[in-house]
């Protein structure tokens, strides 16, 4: 390979001296590329010799894709090898991501949900042969699946697109606008679905955010932040959805707790 390339570059130096020389070559008027290729025997024998050795050395490379692969192959080789990478349980989910977001989203928070309040019971129980409020849990199903999944992910693509940026200052903001606007919203949300899918009246749903709503919040300050942080600024974004569910497991148990203090204190 380097000795055709010595023998090309010193073929072609000798070449372009001789026509830079010989002005009169220049005079003409460019032909075709066809008519040019056509009249190539005419030409000086070293404009011959070069260009026969240029076409043997573009064969030789050209017998050996894997010298100069095209930028298509580049692009399969790639693509195949991240497939191939992606094995697993967390391979499966990412595709399930890529392809069904709304639906892979809203189903992994209707089972962290379930994971968590069943943790919740267990945890209040007062005694370990207790049975599990089944209904209470499949609230709680509902809620992960119809209300929260499609917030999470209508959340956080706003924000991606709004605040594409990963440095600090993009995600203090990022942070502070969860703080200040999604949260109260979506644990307004959650407290009023779960009064009233318990049949409770306005009043009784206004009163239960008066007492719930303030401490909960306070928690998520405390809470949320350094997920959040931890999240936006270290996590791909392919692995946010994974990271954020691992935290709202820890964060639903408290919820589910404070939803329910009042059915476990009249108990």
């Amino acid at each position: 390979m380097s000795k055709s390339k010595n023998i090309l570059r010193d073929v072609g130096k000798h070449c372009f001296h001789r026509l830079r020389d010989r002005r009169a070559l220049f005079d003409v008027e460019p032909m075709p590329k066809a008519s040019w290729l056509a009249n190539l025997p005419q030409c000086p024998p070293c404009v011959r010799y070069y260009h026969q050795v240029r076409k043997s050395w573009r064969k030789s490379i050209s017998s050996r894709p894997s010298l100069a692969p095209s930028i298509s192959s580049r692009e399969f080789s790639s693509s195949s090898y991240c497939s191939s990478s992606k094995v697993g349980f967390v391979g499966w989910y990412l595709r399930k991501l890529e392809r069904q977001p709304v639906i892979t989203k809203s189903i992994t928070s209707s089972l962290i949900f379930v994971a968590s309040d069943l943790t919740a019971q267990t945890i209040t129980s007062s005694s370990p042969s207790a049975s599990y409020d089944l209904i209470r849990t499949l609230r709680m199903a509902i809620y992960g699946l119809l209300i929260l999944g499609p917030s999470q992910h209508l959340w956080f693509n706003f924000l991606s697109k709004v605040l594409p940026k990963t440095d600090v200052p993009t995600t203090l903001k990022k942070i502070f606008m969860g703080q200040a606007i999604f949260g109260p919203v979506i644990n307004t949300v959650f407290f009023s679905y779960n009064s009233a899918a318990q049949g409770e009246s306005v009043d009784e749903i206004v009163a239960g955010l008066k007492q719930n709503l303030l401490p909960t919040l306070l928690g998520g300050a405390m809470f949320w932040p350094v997920c959040d942080f931890v999240t936006f600024k270290f996590i791909p974004v392919n692995l946010q959805p994974l990271m954020n569910s691992s935290c709202a497991y820890v964060w639903t148990i408290y919820l589910t707790y404070m939803a329910n203090r009042k059915s476990i204190s009249s108990a």
